[in-house]
């Protein structure tokens, strides 16, 4: 399990980095020197819209195993279209902002109805709570929450991301670091039996520790903001953990899937920077607004 876990945690890390890193490069976002294309992103968004497929079917199988059914005609696509939202910004020549709320208004709604004409065709009456409510969970949950990590790297750029995807991620081999050495009280047995209080202070300490490390080498925060970054992210990253584990208790199963070894699934993967990209989006904003106000009183 653990030799598997850093073996495949390796792996998956440095073709990441490797991807963003050149996505950053051929739109101009890697580094000050180049300018800035008017599309940003492509190749992470590309990689969103293929995970997006997947995790959508792991969702379903987890759904299934509750008794309900996953509508993944409708989303699919959905989900697609709501979590590379800001890509299509640059492609299309209107206001911005109004276009980002058509699709985050437009797509949820059309696609809730269309669960409904789904539901009628192929179960009738039968499970329509269930099986709608169920299927639009999933295209908020793979759909819009992922539009916020799309846009913290077109806002803000490779580094960033990375900062964020590395101190959520950190403080995970943290959290399982800690908790396996001196893990003794329990956090929350009914939701996830192996997490601990002594985890979770090695995820924060994982956390800052990855924050503070980005924040040196790249320059996008001072290091003490980065300080507590890492520490309430890395805090946060474990609330996102047990966010998927309510939903894999639910369908009494410990992964999503074994598509990953000594990880699981898809959905295992990325819970933690799903659940707390809306928070790190505001904190990115947040920050750099704070930092422009201080620019324009100096």
């Amino acid at each position: 399990m653990l030799k598997h876990r850093l073996l495949f945690g390796s792996i998956m890390a440095a073709v990441f980095v490797g991807l963003i890193l050149l996505d950053g490069y051929l739109d101009g976002s890697l580094t000050k020197a180049a300018p800035n294309q008017p599309v940003q992103a492509m190749i992470f968004t590309i990689l969103i819209a293929l995970l997006a497929i997947p995790a959508q079917f792991e969702l379903g199988n987890l759904i299934k195993q509750t008794g309900g059914h996953l509508f993944k005609i409708v989303t699919i696509p959905a989900s697609i279209l709501l979590a590379t939202a800001p890509f299509w910004l640059g492609w299309i020549n209107f206001e911005g902002i109004e276009l980002f709320l058509l699709l985050c208004l437009l797509t949820p709604a059309f696609s809730f109805l269309a669960l409904f004409i789904v539901q009628a065709l192929k179960f009738g009456t039968e499970g329509t709570v269930r099986n709608v409510s169920g299927s639009f969970f999933s295209i908020i949950y793979l759909g819009f929450l992922c539009s916020f990590i799309l846009g913290i790297r077109i806002a803000w750029g490779p580094w960033v991301l990375l900062t964020f995807i590395f101190t959520v991620k950190g403080s995970d081999i943290g959290a399982y670091t800690l908790g396996r050495l001196f893990g003794k009280h329990k956090m929350c047995p009914t939701i996830s039996p192996g997490k601990t209080w002594e985890g979770l202070a090695g995820a924060a300490l994982f956390g800052v520790l990855v924050s503070f490390g980005f924040s040196v080498v790249s320059g996008i925060m001072t290091p003490l903001w980065a300080i507590g970054f890492g520490a309430v992210f890395g805090i946060l990253g474990q609330m996102g953990d047990l966010v998927e584990s309510m939903i894999k208790r639910d369908a009494a199963s410990k992964d999503s899937s074994a598509s990953i070894p000594g990880f699981g699934g898809i959905l295992d993967v990325i819970d933690s920077p799903l659940a707390t990209a809306p928070a790190a989006f505001a904190f990115f904003y947040i920050y750099e607004q704070l930092l422009l106000s201080h620019c324009c009183i100096s």
